[in-house]
């Protein structure tokens, strides 16, 4: 909720309001500590502290735009008093076809005139778009043409559905495609719906009683807790998982199912990292580590992307994520991106190696990474706030004002 700034007679009630009072509320409006606001930004809780009591005045672009995203504000002019500047420009803006998504998901019940289609069919369809997503640098574009009629099958097949097995399975299906859905929807102004998309991916795979989808809405949803602050709900998401998918490794498609269980412990050391507990997060990392090498050699997961290829890729992540630009390096040289079939996979593993460079002081080569990310899925770093964030930041260098201009201009960030 934005602050009312004109009171009676046109007066600011807030004009005189300081920058850290601001944040302070907003911070606790949104019921975070200055431990976990600061792990947000990459910063610590003191410095958050330094901010709020004044002892700090207000950061640079690029780190305030980090703090409204983290904040879930929609114009700077929240936390600073200042003009209005909205904070969309930099995080991402809506999808052309996000209209179109929303109405099918938002939709009460598919029409009643359209067909269920056969499972088969749409099982193939929906097999047909993940692999259209990976191969795709336009990722969002491919997937807002196909989600809206994905959406209205899946959910007219589980209506149609003449008997509890088929049911189940049209319900398993109809949640992979909200977890599909997530996908186009992260990164855009339309995070109720993102939330709405990822608790029913949850939901109907539970009443699917499918491990396979549950694990794929799980593994999503963590993300989703994580990426809003809620660290501990991203734990209670990954334990609870973990444990039903361990309960079923013993099935027939156990490779499938070991590759989530591996993909989720991945993700609880990714928030081990956040909270900068580094032996935990390592410690998952390996953990993944050992799941994957006994999976086949080129499995390659169709949702989460977990495979060997991307462990490279993850140990890149960690190390950023705990702050250790140095040991990014060194894992970003290690990881070899272009394994990495996916290609909004490989750009975002490109903008994690920036993220390393750029926390160890290399600019220019930080640049260079993202143009190559740009190279890989344009999409992909349109929507990266981390990306959009260190092409701001360059913006602001004398020395590497003309690279960032350049790629700014491909991104859509502001120059």
């Amino acid at each position: 909720m934005a602050f009312d700034d004109t009171g009676e007679g046109g007066a600011s009630a807030f004009a005189e309001v300081p920058f850290g009072t601001r944040l302070k509320l907003h911070r606790t409006r949104r019921g975070l500590t200055r431990e976990v606001l600061g792990g947000l930004v990459g910063r610590s809780a003191s410095w958050v502290k330094a901010l709020e009591t004044g002892r700090l005045g207000t950061p640079r672009l690029p780190l305030l735009l980090r703090l409204a995203q983290a904040l879930r504000v929609r114009d700077l002019a929240e936390l600073t008093g200042a003009g209005s500047i909205p904070v969309e420009p930099f995080s991402g803006p809506g999808h052309r076809r996000l209209p179109a998504v929303r109405a099918a998901v938002n939709a009460f019940a598919p029409p009643a005139d359209r067909p269920a289609p056969p499972l088969p069919l749409l099982h193939s369809r929906l097999r047909g778009a993940w692999l259209a997503r990976h191969a795709a640098p336009d990722h969002r574009e491919v997937l807002g043409a196909l989600l809206p009629g994905l959406i209205t099958d899946a959910q007219a097949a589980v209506l149609g559905a003449a008997k509890e097995c088929e049911r189940r399975t049209a319900r398993a299906l109809l949640s992979e495609v909200y977890s599909l859905a997530q996908f186009f929807l992260a990164y855009q102004p339309a995070q109720n719906l993102l939330w709405r998309v990822c608790e029913s991916a949850v939901v109907t795979a539970r009443e699917a009683d499918d491990p396979r989808s549950l694990g794929i809405a799980a593994w999503l949803m963590v993300q989703a807790h994580r990426d809003a602050g809620d660290w501990d709900a991203a734990d209670a998401v990954t334990a609870g998982a973990l444990e039903h998918l361990g309960a079923h490794l013993a099935d027939a498609d156990s490779d499938e199912l070991l590759s989530l269980w591996g993909a989720l412990q991945f993700e609880a050391g990714h928030t081990a990292a956040r909270r900068g507990e580094s032996g935990a997060a390592w410690h998952r990392w390996d953990t993944a580590l050992r799941a994957v090498a006994r999976l086949p050699d080129g499995f390659y997961h169709p949702v989460t992307s977990f495979s060997r290829a991307v462990m490279g890729a993850h140990a890149v992540t960690v190390a950023v994520e705990l702050r250790n630009g140095g040991e990014g390096v060194r894992q970003a040289l290690r990881a070899q991106a272009h394994t990495i079939p996916s290609r909004p996979r490989r750009a975002r593993h490109r903008i994690e190696q920036a993220r390393a460079h750029r926390l160890d002081g290399r600019e220019g080569e930080a640049l260079e990474l993202l143009a190559q990310a740009h190279a890989a899925a344009p999409e992909t770093i349109r929507y990266n706030g981390h990306a959009r964030a260190m092409i701001a930041e360059g913006l602001s260098s004398r020395e590497y004002r003309a690279q960032a201009a350049a790629l700014a201009d491909r991104v859509g960030v502001p120059a």
